[in-house]
């Protein structure tokens, strides 16, 4: 059988040891966590379009139909999102995003920004007053899901 004889010297210098890289195993992380909390969040744009639909029935009556393009937005949770939406068809839409208290106006030619941050999980609908159902040539409702 071995028995191994350790002096004081050595333990100490042992422990000592074990204390520096501990230490330095914990500045480490430290670090890592002050570079990864201090990156600045950035704001991503999504780009709408209105759009429109027309068509001649069989008996001669134009109709129409109006919709944001794309129709579904998908962004994440906590994402700070900034929408920037152009006026291709139709003079005119003043919208609400429901849920979020947001409300603006597209105008033909034009382009409307609205900023927020996704903070809560769900679906909200940005909805055109002008079109907001098949009576005013719609719904023209486009959807955010926040995931």
């Amino acid at each position: 059988m071995n028995v191994f004889v350790l002096k004081k010297k050595h333990l100490l210098l042992a422990v000592g040891l074990v204390i520096l890289a501990a230490a330095y195993v914990l500045y480490a992380r430290q670090e890592e966590a002050k570079s990864v909390s201090g990156t600045a969040v950035t704001e991503r744009t999504v780009h709408l379009v209105t759009g429109e639909f027309k068509s001649t029935t069989e008996d001669g009556k134009e109709i129409e139909a109006y919709r944001w393009d794309p129709g579904t937005v998908y962004v994440n949770k906590g994402e700070k999102v900034k929408l920037s939406i152009l006026g291709v068809n139709g003079a005119s839409h003043p919208f609400i995003i429901e849920g979020l208290g947001i409300k603006g106006e597209v105008k033909k030619g034009r382009e409307t920004v609205v900023s927020f941050k996704a903070d809560k999980e769900g679906i909200y609908r940005i909805i055109c007053l002008t079109h907001p159902d098949m009576a005013q040539n719609g719904p023209m409702i486009g959807y955010i899901v926040v995931d």
